[in-house]
């Protein structure tokens, strides 16, 4: 019953997700073909609520819900990274049609194609964890 909270969330943003066709491979499509402001229009909102809410954090010292503080580190100086690593992301998201959180919701609507990308992101977790200390960082 604990963890009722964490899946009710989750189930509304899948909902969310759906109805707003944010987890439409069309849609996807669309956005890397730049025909559509839609998936833009998601992304900069989550972008924008995204940097409101830390801002908050760090103007009013808010606490995580077991009372610790919450600590967001410095900026890295280094773009190397972010590049290779968003550029890894965006090819995984262009060739499956899903980003990570999206791929759960599809399964949930019943597309278990899902489940095969799901596997080959667990398994470059994986190897990511494998490499972790040979990559730049």
């Amino acid at each position: 019953m604990k963890y009722l909270k964490f899946i009710l969330t989750g189930v509304f943003f899948g909902i969310v997700l759906v109805k707003s066709e944010a987890v439409s491979w069309y849609r996807i499509f669309e956005m890397f073909r730049f025909e559509s402001f839609h998936m833009y229009g998601i992304i900069g909102t989550a972008v924008i609520t995204g940097i409101i809410l830390v801002q908050l954090i760090k103007k009013t010292n808010l606490k995580s819900i077991e009372g610790t503080p919450i600590a967001i580190p410095d900026k890295n100086k280094s773009i190397t990274r972010y590049l290779l690593g968003g550029s890894i992301f965006g090819l995984g998201w262009a060739l499956a049609g899903a980003c990570p959180g999206p791929m759960y919701i599809l399964v949930g609507t019943g597309v278990f194609s899902m489940l095969i990308v799901i596997a080959a992101a667990v398994a470059g977790t994986f190897v990511y964890g494998l490499l972790k200390n040979k990559l730049p960082h």
